[in-house]
C-alpha cells in the first residue's frame, strides 16, 4: 500500500486520552480492508477517521517525520528562544542522531531555556553558563548522570550550532560513581525462567538473556534477522548505529519454531496487539512481574540479564574480545568491567585467616 499517496492524510492528535493518528481518505472499500486486517485500524465516530496508534512503527509505515518531543515541551519555550530551539533540532537530524540521543538533547537543553525565558539564549556568557550548572546541582540536586546529560546537550548546542569553541573549558564536569553492573547468578536465571508460562514472554528473555540483547534490540528483532541454518542472528543499528551478528542458542531452537507457528509474526519477531514491534515497556513488565513470581528480590532491571550474560561467559573462560563483539561495545574497556564481578575467580581465593 502507497501512504505517499496525496489522496490519503495523517494527523497526529489523541483519542480517548491516548495518542493516536487519525487517518482520512475518500471511500475506499481495498483502503479499509488494509487497515482493519493489516494495520489494526479502528474507526472513530466523532472524528470521522480511521486512527491507530501513534508510535515509531505507524509513524514510518505512514512516511510521517518523527516529532522529536511533544507539545507540552515546546508549550514552555519563550517565542525568544524557539528559533534556537528549532536550530538545535535541526542540527540533530543533520548529525543523524538516535531518535532517544535527540529526545534526551531536546528535553535538556528545553530545561536552560525554561530558566531563561525571554532571555536569549545566544547571549549567555561561559560565566553564566557556570553560574546555571551550579544551580543544577546546589538547587535542582540533580545527579552526577544528570548534569553529565545536561551538560552534553548545551555543549552541542554552543558547539555543533554556534560553532563556539570549548565554551565549557571552565566547566568541571563531576566525577561519576564507578559502580559495579547488577547481575543474576545461574540459579536465579532458571527459576526466572521457569516462572513464565506464555510462550512469548518466555522467549524474550531467554533472547534477552542468551544473546545478551538490549531491551531496544529485542523488540526490533525482525523474522528476517533470524537465520537458523548459520545459528546467527542478524542485530540491526544497534547502538551507535551499528549492525553486529550474534549467535543463536541451540536450546531456544525449538521454542522459537514452535512461537513462530503458533503467532506467525509478519515483520517484527515480537509483535504488539496492533501490529509493529512490541514495546519495551511490555518487556520491562514481563520481566519485572517474572522476578517477583520466582520470589528474586534484587532490584535490578532487565537489562541485569544482558550484564549476567556477559559475567557467565568470562566465568566459562570465554575471550574477552569476542565478549566485546557479541555486545557490540566500541571498547574492550566497557567489557573489562564484568571481569570485576565474575564470581569464579573471587571464590577460589583464599584469606589469609584461612591459612593461619
Amino acid at each position: 500500500m502507497d501512504f505517499t499517496d496525496k489522496r490519503y492524510s495523517f494527523e497526529a492528535g489523541e483519542h480517548r486520552g491516548r495518542k493516536v493518528i487519525f487517518i482520512r481518505f475518500e471511500k475506499d472499500n481495498k483502503l479499509i480492508a488494509y487497515l482493519r486486517s493489516q494495520v489494526k485500524a479502528r474507526w472513530s465516530a466523532s472524528q470521522r477517521a480511521w486512527y491507530v496508534t501513534n508510535n515509531r512503527h505507524h509513524r514510518q509505515l505512514f512516511c510521517m517525520e518523527a516529532s522529536i518531543v511533544g507539545k507540552d515541551v515546546l508549550n514552555k519555550i519563550h517565542i525568544v528562544n524557539m528559533p534556537a530551539f528549532n536550530r538545535f533540532q535541526e542540527q540533530l537530524k543533520l548529525k543523524a542522531y538516535s531518535e532517544n540521543t535527540m529526545r534526551t538533547y531536546s528535553i535538556e537543553f528545553a530545561q536552560l531555556l525554561y530558566v531563561l525565558k525571554a532571555y536569549p539564549v545566544e547571549s549567555l556568557t561561559p560565566e553564566k553558563l557556570r553560574s546555571y550548572f551550579l544551580y543544577c546541582i546546589q538547587t535542582l540536586k540533580l545527579s552526577e548522570s544528570g548534569i553529565h546529560s545536561r551538560i552534553n546537550a548545551v555543549k552541542f548546542y554552543f558547539e555543533q550550532v554556534l560553532h563556539r569553541e570549548r565554551m565549557f573549558f571552565d566547566i568541571p564536569r563531576p566525577k561519576k560513581p564507578q559502580t559495579l553492573p547488577k547481575m543474576l547468578n545461574k540459579s536465579e536465571i532458571k527459576q526466572i525462567m521457569s516462572a513464565v508460562e506464555n510462550k512469548k514472554h518466555k522467549l524474550i528473555l531467554k533472547l534477552c538473556y542468551g544473546m545478551g540483547l538490549r531491551v531496544s534490540e529485542v523488540v526490533g528483532l525482525k523474522v528476517t534477522d533470524i537465520d537458523s541454518s548459520t545459528m546467527l542472528v542478524r542485530i540491526e543499528q544497534a547502538k551507535g548505529k551499528k549492525d553486529r551478528l550474534v549467535t543463536l542458542p541451540k536450546s531456544v531452537l525449538d521454542d522459537l519454531r514452535a512461537y513462530y507457528l503458533e503467532y506467525r509474526p509478519k515483520i517484527y519477531l515480537f509483535e504488539g496487539q496492533n501490529g509493529g514491534q512490541y514495546s519495551i515497556r511490555s518487556v520491562q513488565a514481563v520481566f519485572k512481574s517474572a522476578m517477583l513470581k520466582a520470589g528474586i528480590k534484587k532490584r535490578i532491571g532487565i537489562h541485569g540479564l544482558r550484564h549476567s550474560y556477559a559475567t557467565h561467559l568470562i566465568e566459562t573462560g570465554t575471550d574477552i574480545r569476542f565478549i566485546q563483539q557479541l555486545l557490540g561495545h566500541k571498547s574492550i574497556k566497557t567489557t573489562e568491567i564484568y571481569t570485576h564481578v565474575t564470581d569464579i575467580s573471587k571464590s577460589n581465593i583464599k584469606s589469609p585467616l584461612d591459612l593461619l
